[in-house]
């Protein structure tokens, strides 16, 4: 199953804390696709992930927006 989260709009720490709670939710196998914008998140989110240990890839798009694809451990 694929999680999604558009945190276009959100404010740090907003997203961090959203998608922590998304990732707990996870089975095995799932994945979830956040959208993220806001400076704070953009730097906070990677550094937390690449802690956790989750394999995650990132795009970042013209208009400032970072889109991370978060695989499951």
């Amino acid at each position: 199953m694929q999680h999604e989260y558009d945190a276009t709009k959100d404010k740090c720490p907003l997203p961090l804390v959203k998608m922590r709670v998304m990732l707990k939710k996870m089975d095995t196998n799932d994945s979830c696709l956040i959208k993220i914008a806001d400076k704070g998140s953009i730097k906070d989110i990677p550094k937390f992930l690449a802690r956790s240990n989750y394999s995650f890839t990132h795009k970042t798009f013209d208009n400032g927006v970072v889109e991370l694809l978060i695989q499951n451990r």
